[in-house]
């Protein structure tokens, strides 16, 4: 009985209409298009990091010539959250934003317009390397974090454009 019902289970699952993004005969273009996305430098430590994990995820390596680019404009803040009695900080709001397009570099067409964000919390230590390397590894892991954010939207706007274009 239980193997019938995973049979019936494993034929029904092509008929949901679910498909690869990345892989595959159909979605191929999606893969291509997200290789051929240029990120221009972005300002900054933050952006150094972001671009970074961008040209990660988007599979960059190897590509010959863009097809899209990405502009990205990035808000990163450091806020105090907790203050003691004596007006020492105790805690902090690490927050990096971000505002982005994809643009068709043939026809300068917008395809996506979006933003992405995280933030995180640190605890302000008595060593000031603590609470520096604390802030520091909170950049690095929001930017990893903003990059999949983006990539996902990204994916997403080239799997629209790629059946439009149909």
């Amino acid at each position: 009985m239980r193997k019938a019902l995973a049979l019936l289970t494993c034929l029904a699952l092509p008929a949901c209409g679910l498909s690869p993004m990345y892989a595959g005969s159909g979605s191929a273009s999606v893969a291509q298009g997200l290789a051929a996305v240029d990120v221009p430098a972005i300002a900054g430590q933050s952006g150094w990091l972001v671009r970074n994990a961008l040209q990660n995820r988007l599979g960059v390596a190897g590509r010959t010539t863009p097809a899209y680019r990405l502009d990205v404009r990035l808000d990163d803040s450091l806020e105090a959250l907790g203050v003691l009695n004596d007006d020492t900080i105790s805690r902090e709001r690490r927050i990096l934003r971000a505002r982005y397009q994809l643009v068709d570099i043939a026809t300068g067409a917008i395809l996506l317009d979006a933003t992405a964000g995280s933030d995180a919390g640190i605890d302000v230590v008595s060593s000031e390397y603590a609470t520096i390397a604390a802030e520091q590894k909170a950049l690095e892991n929001l930017s990893l974090e903003l990059a999949e954010q983006m990539v996902t939207q990204i994916t997403l706007a080239l799997r629209s454009h790629a059946r439009t274009a149909r």
